[in-house]
């Protein structure tokens, strides 16, 4: 369905406003082929904004801190206007042991420092990054906790972690009455649904909004790959990551399998009159768990081609065609619980889920 720019979303189990696409400023601050400089970036978020986008994602990660930085910069007069996310858990010091990870004094830390370089006095919504497997979950929460009670986090959510672990602290806040997760930032798009299996459905039931990462799957959906840039793949090891497409070779974002799917994306998008990357970013927003999907771009032609992206309306054929040519298998205990086997529970009798 289509939808416009200011047409806000509840964040999550609260009542946090967000637009429908997240600006991502993980380029703010890179080099000029991988990012853009401040400059650039500041044309990119004035058009963003003049559209009614308010919901800005960076992390203290991003360019070595230089993303929450310019994020700052150009923030100034007009930041109570703006919903800003950053994230703690990845080390700016390596070799300091509790520079890194999920613990109190590193998520401490990070949120003064981050505080500096964006130059407020809070920050909207704060992410556990990656989760470490190391850290008591009681720890993560009451520290969350008391960030929000002193006033230098509103919100708080949660990233790259399993879901079982993320249900878990969500059930726990609520006993205990803790901040609760309103955020869920996962990787999800045509080529990466393994996230249907719990993530997405453990979001929806335990009230987190989810919002998309990597939407375009590193470029590979924006149909700017072929079967050519295959054949560099045996030599795109990890020492070798100086480029965009080796490490999408690396990681398996670029393969057979997901040009298949790109190629399908570019005949739906012919069918439409869009360009792939609008119709892979239109998909995300189908999903009804998603509140906002995260757009990651350098330049400001990349912003306007991805903005349109919510004006696509898809046809019921057009969303089957897709579905056919990336759905994944949900796997035990779903398919058993999809499957007629499981029908006996009921005795013939039709019981009508309740809509979450």
């Amino acid at each position: 369905m289509a939808t416009q720019l200011d047409h806000y979303r509840l964040l999550g189990r609260s009542g946090l406003r967000v637009a429908p696409l997240c600006l991502g400023t993980m380029t703010f601050g890179v080099p000029a082929q991988w990012g853009c400089d401040a400059a650039e970036a500041g044309k990119i978020l004035d058009h963003y904004l003049d559209g009614g986008g308010n919901f800005i994602d960076t992390a203290n990660f991003y360019a070595g801190g230089e993303s929450e930085r310019i994020v700052g910069q150009l923030a100034q007069g007009r930041r109570e206007q703006l919903v800003i996310a950053t994230k703690y858990s990845l080390t700016l010091r390596p070799g300091d042991p509790n520079a890194s990870g999920n613990q109190r004094k590193n998520m401490v830390q990070s949120v003064e420092n981050s505080l500096r370089r964006l130059q407020t006095d809070y920050i909207d919504l704060l992410y556990l990054h990656v989760w470490d497997a190391c850290t008591p979950v009681e720890e993560i929460l009451r520290s969350f906790d008391d960030l929000v009670r002193a006033g230098k986090v509103l919100y708080i959510g949660i990233s790259d972690s399993p879901a079982w672990q993320a249900s878990r602290m969500q059930a726990i806040a609520e006993l205990r009455g803790w901040s609760p997760l309103v955020a869920l930032q996962i990787p999800y798009n045509l080529t990466e649904r393994t996230v249907e299996r719990d993530l997405i459905p453990m979001a929806r039931e335990m009230g987190m909004g989810v919002l998309p990462w990597s939407p375009l799957a590193g470029g590979v959906l924006s149909g700017k790959y072929s079967e050519k840039d295959l054949e560099s793949a045996s030599g795109a090891g990890l020492g070798g990551l100086n480029s965009r497409k080796a490490i999408n070779l690396a990681t398996g974002r670029l393969s057979q399998r997901t040009l298949a799917i790109a190629s399908t994306l570019q005949e739906v998008a012919r069918d439409i009159g869009s360009s792939s990357a609008q119709v892979a970013l239109a998909w995300t927003l189908l999903n009804g768990a998603v509140t906002s999907t995260i757009i990651g771009v350098r330049n400001f032609a990349q912003l306007t081609d991805n903005l349109a992206a919510l004006a696509i309306e898809f046809t019921d054929a057009q969303i089957a065609e897709l579905d056919a040519a990336s759905r994944v298998e949900l796997g035990f205990p779903h398919d058993m619980l999809n499957s007629p086997v499981a029908h006996g529970m009921f005795g013939g009798v039709t019981v009508e889920k309740p809509v979450r």
